[in-house]
Parts: structure tokens; C-alpha cells; sequence
């Protein structure tokens, strides 16, 4: 990921499916918007281009528009070579440690594990000891590898909130204790429909794409929701119907379909040098969707063999063959896009779902034959474990971090989703 990254721009044809998708005609779009119909006319002909005060104008417009597209983080782990997991915990991170559960774990390369409310969302590992093979000498004694999976993102988002800080603050942080990135999964959220998985599907199965990487695997069914991979580590692009994959969790979600960039190593490490790179003065949603216009195209008719052969394939491509309009769409309107953090409580859904769906029932009939008191003295009396205990005391808490400076925002009550400044 060395080579220059292409930006995409919008095109009149995108402006018009944006208008069909709106169901306004040119004078209405215009009228919204406060600019001449002879302004929407000209660019839907070709004879004028999209400004970025034109496209500004839109998305100020029409609000949905503007909250179609998502970019947020989906999984981050790093690697710190001269730390413990307990410095992660309270250097790093600046959660208080009293909220992890300490553990062993057999897992390789791994002597302890220490997980944020006894789950493993945030967890931190450290590394066995690295003994010389010859003396039996301990070489490295640290090291550790922290883990933000999807939920662990969101939960630590939280944290972020409460000290008032950003991930681009926290990715620094992280590289001044020489913390090195693992894996880095950028997410893009569809919410408004722009994308059908089944059209994607069906795209790759009559191949009308080009992909930077030549593997690629489409997986699921129509019922059930697709899945859609091209390459493999350390960089994966995944599409898929985000709906569909919460519904058969028995979750609801305003996301209709997700497009990842799955990062390892030094192909997630470039993406925060570019985000850090000062002379470019790129967003990281900008950078997102350069990546994603940069290694993965849709087009309408099959690419023919001849010009996936070309010397400069993908300009070949483009001047030669139409690109899926849903997709130019997704890629040009995505550069304007929000990237929001999302913070969320430590949550018991997981449990609380399990106990409406399976033991509920179960309890009706106990009350209705007259046990309900039995049922109330087991839950008083009952030993939780330490991972219920921690569960237990991260849900209770509000604070979650060990932040000294006056918060000015209300915790109680956050905002669903908010911008990254």
C-alpha cells in the first residue's frame, strides 16, 4: 500500500442517482438546495462540474443524505513490546484496573490475560518470557497485546469520552510507549440501502469487478445475508449484509449493509502515518475511502480478459467500461462522510436476551404455580463468579476511567454517535 492512492470524485451520473434515490426532480433538488435549476441541469449534462461548495450544499440539504455513510472503528489491537498489561491498563488505556479480571490463559505466546469486566471486548495479554535456548537466560521479560474487538471499540469509545479525547490523541499515545499496530478494521457503514448485496453477488459471480488481489470468496445465501471477501491478510476488503448478520443474533441495527478494510501490521500502520502525515492534511475518512476506490471497482458489464491484461488496468477500466452506479456512488459520496464513535455502556444484553428468550417461560410457570418465592430466594442467595463480579461492578460504575480533569459532558446520557473531531 505504497503506491499513490487515487481520490474519487463525484460524476453527474452520481448526482443523478442521488436525486432518484431523494424522488425530487432537478427544479426541486435545486429549490432545497438554493442554487438554479440551470446549475443542477448543466452538471446532470455534463456541461458543468460538482463543486465541493455544490456537494456541501447537498448534504446540508438533505440531513439523511448526510448520515447515509458511516466510517467508524471495528477491531484495533497493538503490540507493546516494553510493557505489562497492567501498564496498558493504567498507562495506555487509563481505565481504572479494578473494573479487569486477572487470568492465566494457555494460549500461545501468552502467560496472563486481564479482561475488562471478566469479557473478552478489551483484554490485554502478556508474552511468556523469551529465555535464551543456550544459557536458559530470560532475554525479554515484557510484552503484551491489546485487544479492542468490535464491542470492546465501542465499550472504549466510553473511556475515550470520559477523558475528553480522540483516537487520533489515543494512536499517539500509544506510539510514544511504542505501540505498534496488529490489526486495524475500518468499517463502513450503508444505512441508507445505497449497496444490495445480492447485485454485489451477482457482480462478482459474472465478473464485472477488479480487485487489487486476486482472491477473492462470496459466501451465505439470499435468506440468510452474503458475505463477499477480496484478499487475504495482512489486507482483506469484506462486504456484507449488516442487517441480516445482527437479525440472526436477534439484534436490530439501523446499518443495512457493512464494508470493511481489514488491516495488519504495517498495511494498519500506514493507514494512521497517513492520518499523522500533516503535508496531506487527510481525514481518516478520506483516506478510508481512497483505499477502498484504490483496490476494489464495480462495473456494469463483464470486464473482458483482454483488458485486465492492459498495462494501466484500472484507467483502462474505467474509460472503457461503466462503472455499478451504487457502488461509484458509495465511493465518491463516502469522501464527504462522517467518521463517528459510537460509545457504548459495558452491556448485560447478551445475557439479558438469553433469559427473555429461554428462561422467561420457564419462570411464568413457576409463578403461576406458586414457586415464584423459591425462585426469589435462589437469586438473593446465589454466588455469582468473579467474572459475574466484574461484569456486575463495570455495569454499576458510570465513570469507567481514571480521569482527573473536570468532565463537562453528561455521561448519563451520551450521544448515540457523534463525530470524531
Amino acid at each position: 500500500m505504497t503506491q499513490e492512492l487515487i481520490a474519487p470524485e463525484l460524476t453527474k451520473d452520481n448526482l443523478i442517482l442521488i436525486r432518484q434515490l431523494l424522488g425530487v426532480t432537478q427544479p426541486e433538488l435545486a429549490k432545497k438546495m438554493g442554487v438554479s435549476p440551470r446549475t443542477v441541469w448543466g452538471i446532470e449534462n455534463g456541461d458543468q462540474k460538482i463543486s465541493d461548495k455544490f456537494v456541501d450544499k447537498l448534504l446540508v440539504s438533505y440531513k439523511d443524505l448526510a448520515e447515509s455513510i458511516e466510517v467508524q472503528f471495528d477491531w484495533v489491537s497493538l503490540t507493546f513490546p516494553d510493557l505489562t498489561s497492567k501498564q496498558v491498563i493504567n498507562d495506555v488505556l487509563s481505565i481504572r484496573p479494578d473494573l479487569f479480571l486477572e487470568r492465566p490463559t494457555s494460549q500461545n505466546f501468552y502467560t496472563r490475560e486481564m479482561a475488562f469486566a471478566g469479557e473478552k471486548n478489551i483484554y490485554i495479554q502478556d508474552f511468556s518470557p523469551i529465555k535464551n535456548p543456550e544459557t536458559q537466560v530470560i532475554e525479554q521479560k515484557y510484552g503484551t497485546t491489546l485487544y479492542l474487538t468490535g464491542k470492546g471499540t465501542r465499550l472504549f469509545e466510553k473511556a475515550l469520552l470520559e477523558q475528553n479525547i480522540t483516537w487520533h490523541d489515543f494512536f499517539q499515545k500509544a506510539r510514544q510507549y511504542r505501540g505498534h499496530l496488529t490489526r486495524l478494521d475500518i468499517a463502513i457503514n450503508d444505512k441508507w440501502g445505497l449497496l444490495n448485496m445480492n447485485d454485489l453477488v451477482k457482480a462478482v459471480q459474472e465478473k464485472r469487478f477488479w480487485s487489487k488481489s486476486k482472491s477473492y470468496a462470496a459466501h451465505g445465501n439470499v435468506d440468510d445475508g452474503w458475505t463477499v471477501n477480496f484478499g487475504k491478510s495482512p489486507f482483506v476488503i469484506r462486504a456484507y449484509d449488516k442487517r441480516k448478520e445482527q437479525a440472526s443474533k436477534g439484534f436490530d441495527t439501523d446499518v443495512q449493509n457493512r464494508v470493511e478494510l481489514e488491516l495488519h501490521q504495517d498495511k494498519a500502520e500506514y493507514v494512521i502515518d497517513e492520518w499523522f502525515n500533516h503535508d496531506n492534511n487527510k481525514t481518516l475518512t478520506e483516506i478510508t475511502f481512497d483505499i477502498l476506490y484504490t483496490y476494489l471497482w464495480f462495473t456494469d458489464k463483464p470486464i473482458e480478459e483482454k483488458i485486465l491484461k492492459a498495462d494501466k488496468v484500472r484507467d483502462t477500466i474505467e474509460s472503457s467500461v461503466e462503472p455499478m452506479p451504487a457502488w461509484s456512488l458509495l465511493t465518491a459520496l463516502g469522501h464527504k462522510m462522517k467518521f463517528v464513535r459510537q460509545p457504548k455502556e459495558q452491556s448485560i444484553e447478551r445475557i439479558e436476551k438469553w433469559v427473555l428468550e429461554s428462561v422467561v417461560p420457564s419462570l411464568a410457570v413457576l409463578k403461576k404455580t406458586g414457586h415464584w418465592a423459591e425462585v426469589i430466594e435462589a437469586m438473593n442467595s446465589a454466588e455469582l463468579s468473579s467474572e459475574q463480579q466484574k461484569l456486575v461492578k463495570a455495569t454499576m460504575i458510570n465513570a469507567i476511567t481514571q480521569a482527573n480533569q473536570k468532565l463537562t459532558i453528561n455521561f448519563e446520557k451520551p450521544k448515540k454517535r457523534y463525530q470524531e473531531i
